[in-house]
């Protein structure tokens, strides 16, 4: 190893390393799941190579005149007071912002499959109950049971760690894409 590529890397150059990687993510140039693993490299690296392997592929963060929301300058309506600013044009080219869903849109769906399914096992049972003119066990119970201890697992595990943040994240990367699609099409 020659040069910095060979010297150790602080825990200041890892963070860098990582902000670099999260304005990526949040750019559209890495997925979520890239980000983790590079993220995880990123951490991991002792020499300044190993970091700058993580960011090779990354450019820097895109000058704030290229960004898609430019910065508004004042100007004489900001003098005359705000009876005679006029009303913002709508930006053609920038995205509208995604609504943010976080913990509820997780939730629903993780727990959507397994109420419907609840819910169509009931309705058999309550049929089968009528049609045999008698009270019967609640057999859906054998299904719903293990189901939901597994759904109550895996909600309490994923809020403690994040995920609905992460899963939101996922989301409005999904939603940019499908309209930078349909813009594409136009």
């Amino acid at each position: 190893m020659e040069g910095r590529d060979g010297m150790r890397a602080a825990d200041a150059d890892r963070q860098e390393t990582a902000e670099r990687l999260r304005v990526a993510l949040e750019e559209g140039r890495i997925d979520l799941y890239e980000y983790d693993e590079r993220l995880q490299r990123a951490y991991g690296a002792k020499t300044y190579g190993e970091l700058g392997q993580v960011l090779a592929d990354i450019p820097g963060p895109a000058p704030a005149e290229r960004s898609a929301l430019a910065p508004r300058q004042p100007g004489p309506a900001d003098v005359a007071g705000p009876e005679a600013v006029p009303p913002p044009a709508p930006a053609a080219a920038a995205p509208a912002p995604v609504p943010s869903v976080g913990r509820g849109g997780w939730l629903a769906e993780v727990w959507t499959p397994w109420l419907r399914v609840a819910m169509i096992l009931t309705a058999i049972w309550v049929l089968a109950v009528i049609g045999g003119r008698g009270m019967v066990f609640y057999w859906p119970l054998w299904v719903l049971g293990p189901w939901g201890a597994v759904l109550l697992m895996r909600t309490a595990g994923g809020l403690a760690t994040g995920e609905p943040r992460h899963w939101d994240v996922r989301r409005q990367h999904r939603r940019a894409r499908r309209r930078a699609r349909r813009a594409g099409e136009r």
